[in-house]
């Protein structure tokens, strides 16, 4: 089963849900989003209209993010087709944060996981942050726990209009690839080669 996405940039509208649930579900560090929505404003006044379109990793099949990581802490699993960075290995060049021509890979420095106040952490950012380590690179991971549990990513269930669907792109008769079929389905920066696994 090879995982992938399809944002609907039609029922996007903005809500940022889906950046609080990432944020949320994996208590990132202050700073760190995995997931954004990118706001466009397009005419000229009073004829004005907003463009919302939503980005995360890609989790591309050929990653250049992966080509260029120095001690292969990002790699992709070969089961689900997403790409992963080992926290262990990782050294903090940002190799592959130059490399991702999506902007998508987010490096927490020094002192990057410290409270925001002088009372120090709440017991919730205690909990959280002590799942990173500061002066890595970190990323989107597709909720890979959540999904292998049968559920949905944090960003898909908390959409308030259903403009994420998430399935199996080896499928060819799974949900995703019907509606990739059916409504010509685009990949962010198809001219880039990456082949990512969202559209």
């Amino acid at each position: 089963m090879i995982w992938g996405m399809v944002i609907d940039l039609k029922r996007c509208v903005g809500c940022q849900a889906c950046m609080l649930a990432c944020k949320e579900e994996y208590g990132l560090p202050r700073g760190t989003f995995w997931t954004k929505t990118l706001v466009e404003e397009v005419g000229t006044y009073p004829n004005v209209t907003r463009v919302f379109t939503p980005q995360l990793c890609n989790h591309c099949d050929d990653a250049p993010c992966e080509k260029v990581c120095p001690t292969g802490a990002t790699y992709t699993e070969e089961e689900t087709g997403v790409v992963l960075v080992d926290y262990d290995k990782c050294v903090g060049c940002r190799a592959c944060v130059v490399a991702c021509p999506y902007n998508n890979r987010h490096y927490i420095p020094k002192g990057g996981c410290t409270p925001h106040y002088p009372a120090g952490l709440t017991p919730f950012e205690e909990q959280s942050y002590k799942h990173f380590q500061e002066g890595v690179v970190t990323k989107c991971v597709g909720c890979i726990e959540r999904v292998k549990q049968g559920l949905n990513p944090a960003c898909v269930d908390a959409c308030p209009t259903d403009a994420r669907i998430f399935g199996d792109l080896s499928d060819p008769d799974s949900e995703i690839r019907k509606i990739i079929r059916s409504r010509q389905g685009v990949q962010p920066s198809p001219e880039k080669g990456t082949d990512p696994k969202v559209y």
